[in-house]
């Protein structure tokens, strides 16, 4: 299938996947943990052989990984029990293709080999938005990581995020999020993101569910 979206180095985008039939992808902390480490490590320009490294280190230790040069930079991203969320800026031609391609073949073999099971993992191909303007991009940015609230309130699309106050401290505590680097938060796991990128005025995202509307219904559909 061709891809609507063509895209460009020095340029954003929001890229976004769910399972296969909707089912979820994520099951427990340490599958959590794997794809954020696969965040990391397969934004890299030369291949990597996951396996081979676990075989004498743990999953952790992957942060520790130099890398000569990365293929996109992630400013954010979301893991939600049956999909994901990325917010990235392409640094060379087919950066991003290339990158999406090792870190959902990597998972899907680590998730089939886990539970058993064979075939396809996440809907094909990915699908993506260019970001296109400053409003456009603040928009994204704030949309994929208010995302984990459903997971407390699964209506809150459509009826707000009801108690901001116990939203908030959700997603502080959340740890499948970039949310908790934006919060000054700091772990391992910051190393997969590329903060050079955000802008110093990135103003504090808003909790006005009316702002995401046209993004959640692009989720949804």
């Amino acid at each position: 299938m061709e891809r609507k979206v063509k895209f460009s180095i020095n340029e954003y985008y929001h890229l976004y996947s769910r399972g296969v039939e909707k089912r979820k992808v994520f099951l427990d902390p340490k599958d959590h943990k794997r794809f954020m480490a696969l965040l990391y490590i397969m934004n890299n320009s030369e291949p990597f052989t996951f396996g081979n490294f676990l075989k004498h280190n743990k999953i952790e230790d992957i942060f520790s990984k130099e890398k000569e040069k990365t293929l996109v930079s992630i400013v954010s991203y979301t893991l939600m029990p049956n999909h994901f969320h990325l917010l990235v800026y392409e640094n060379e031609e087919g950066g991003i293709s290339k990158f999406m391609s090792r870190l959902l073949t990597a998972y899907s073999m680590y998730f089939n080999t886990k539970y058993k099971r064979s075939g396809p993992l996440f809907v094909h191909p990915f699908r993506s938005e260019h970001i296109s303007n400053e409003s456009q991009y603040l928009w994204i940015f704030s949309y994929i990581h208010l995302n984990p609230i459903g997971i407390i309130k699964k209506d809150f699309k459509t009826k707000g995020f009801g108690n901001k106050k116990i939203a908030q401290n959700f997603l502080k505590l959340y740890q499948y999020s970039s949310y908790y680097e934006y919060e000054g938060g700091n772990r391992i796991e910051s190393k997969i993101l590329d903060l050079s990128l955000v802008p110093e005025y990135l103003p504090k995202i808003s909790f006005d569910v009316g702002k995401y509307e046209k993004w959640f219904k692009t989720e949804e559909e």
